[in-house]
């Protein structure tokens, strides 16, 4: 196939994939492919802390990988992984509630309602705690169309 053709081919599947399709930020936020930096996702409900997971116990779900401390952490993601993952995809949920993305620290979490939440600095984890409604209704409409924006 020559040049041109190739060019042209791609040109015609760019034209034809959706653009939301070609630009999608992935909707759990990621450090080097790994969901929470690598923490156990599970260990901030049942051991209200924030502890990293192993190699070992590992599984990959909506196309990042997870990280566990037990067998049994992994097993409790693994048959409902929805109560576990963190709301807004791991982003920080306070700039979601000002219409941006940032990264969460798993350092930074609470949770509220039996939701995880992840902020990503000191200076608006209060901010959140104070105005958490109204704050969670900003995020939430906001949510997931800033993946897309």
């Amino acid at each position: 196939m020559s040049l041109r053709h190739t060019l042209a081919a791609l040109a015609v599947t760019l034209f034809i994939t959706p653009l939301a399709v070609r630009a999608d930020t992935p909707i759990f936020s990621t450090e080097d492919g790994l969901a929470l930096g690598g923490y156990d996702v599970v260990a901030f409900f049942e051991d209200q802390n924030a502890i990293s997971g192993s190699e070992e116990f590992s599984l990959m779900w909506k196309g990042v990988v997870w990280r566990f401390t037990s067998s049994g952490n992994q097993a409790r993601f693994e048959a409902n992984p929805r109560a576990y993952a963190p709301v807004f995809g791991g982003y920080c949920a306070y700039a979601m509630s000002q219409g941006y993305l940032a990264p969460g620290d798993p350092q930074l979490w609470l949770i509220d309602n039996g939701e995880l939440y992840l902020l990503n600095n000191d200076s608006v984890r209060q901010i959140w705690q104070d105005e958490a409604p109204d704050l969670l209704r900003e995020a939430q409409g906001n949510w997931p169309g800033l993946l897309r924006d």
